[in-house]
């Protein structure tokens, strides 16, 4: 990226507030006047047409005013954009409101997604807390019918599966609910790995359901992240930066759909171990076709030795960054000591 002037740098980041406040282009007059510029219209609009030739802005018709590009977008979030913070009574506010849910996982992440989209006026995706390494916390065996049977096991961090299967004889719910009890006493905080070496000591259908349980672990540990919560889907799909419905609803299906995002996850620097603070994808970055006219900012919350997720916004490239960035920060950071202090246990 070209080096700019402290004063090319103050117009281009006025250009991108503007044309995201109007989604109008921006002339050299409108900036002089709207923000009481100690300059001229003439020396504006010679550094438009200089920020212009750098690739930062296009003019989108010969006598319009200018608009940034997906370069303009990055030079503006990688160096001119500050940290913020939310209003300090915003953040009491939020996290008043997560303190009231005590324990329950699935209303943060609901809660969280809604935040983001109302705080964004963009769509929110946040996943569920999920364990890098499947750790057993607690298993239980429910008789449905027959030799069918009901697991469901909580791992570490907070995360619940179930599996349904069928067992080659009968076995009674008090058999069943005894070697649950078993089973977590012996496995709490233990990996596949741990239980695979022991299955040899198990026979009959206490060695069917050790296999079920090894089956789930290893279909956990295969997961790139836990359940996925949208919100705001509709301020994307009234936005004018758009040209059809159609376009706009093909950049929320990486979002909506499980295999896309977590392609999407799997190949953003979100899910190495080190991976920390907050990542932006403007204009698909040329790997995604869907996302050329959007802008996605993704963080990370949780601990990795416990459980971790994703939180983000998806919206147009034309969107207030500083607000996004700021929300995504603060609630990852929320979100993360939730985790830590809850789901330990």
């Amino acid at each position: 990226m070209d080096e700019l002037t402290e004063r090319q740098k103050l117009i281009l980041a006025l250009v991108v507030h503007e044309y995201a406040r109007t989604t109008m282009p921006v002339g050299s007059q409108s900036l002089v006047e709207g923000y009481h510029l100690d300059m001229s219209s003439a020396t504006v609009r010679n550094e438009l047409a200089y920020l212009t030739e750098l690739g930062y802005l296009r003019q989108p018709h010969t006598s319009a005013g200018r608009i940034p590009t997906e370069e303009g977008y990055r030079y503006f979030v990688g160096k001119l954009l500050q940290d913020t913070l939310l209003p300090e009574p915003m953040r009491k506010t939020i996290t008043h409101q997560f303190h009231q849910m005590s324990d329950d996982v699935e209303q943060w992440m609901r809660l969280a997604a809604s935040v983001l989209a109302h705080q964004s006026r963009a769509a929110s995706v946040v996943t569920a807390p999920h364990p890098e390494r499947s750790l057993i916390k607690h298993i239980e065996l429910i008789s449905t019918r027959g030799t069918q049977v009901l697991m469901v096991m909580v791992l570490m961090g907070g995360e619940i599966q179930q599996r349904f299967f069928t067992l080659s004889e009968p076995i009674s719910q008090e058999n069943l609910s005894g070697f649950a009890t078993r089973l977590t006493n012996r496995f709490q905080g233990k990996d596949v790995a741990a239980i695979e070496e022991r299955i040899a000591e198990y026979t009959g259908v206490e060695s069917e359901i050790l296999e079920q349980v090894i089956a789930e672990m290893r279909q956990s540990n295969n997961l790139v992240a836990g359940a996925v919560y949208l919100d705001g889907i509709s301020n994307v799909l009234s936005e004018p930066d758009f040209s059809s419905p159609e376009e706009a609803q093909r950049a929320i299906r990486v979002i909506q759909e499980r295999s896309r995002l977590e392609e999407l996850l799997a190949r953003t620097v979100l899910i190495g171990p080190n991976a920390s603070g907050v990542h932006v994808l403007i204009g698909g970055e040329g790997t995604y076709e869907e996302l050329r006219k959007c802008s996605l900012i993704l963080a990370r919350y949780g601990s990795p030795d416990i459980a971790t997720g994703t939180l983000g916004v998806l919206g147009p490239m034309r969107m207030s960054y500083g607000r996004a960035i700021s929300t995504i920060r603060f609630l990852s950071g929320l979100l993360s000591d939730l985790v830590a202090e809850t789901l330990v246990e």
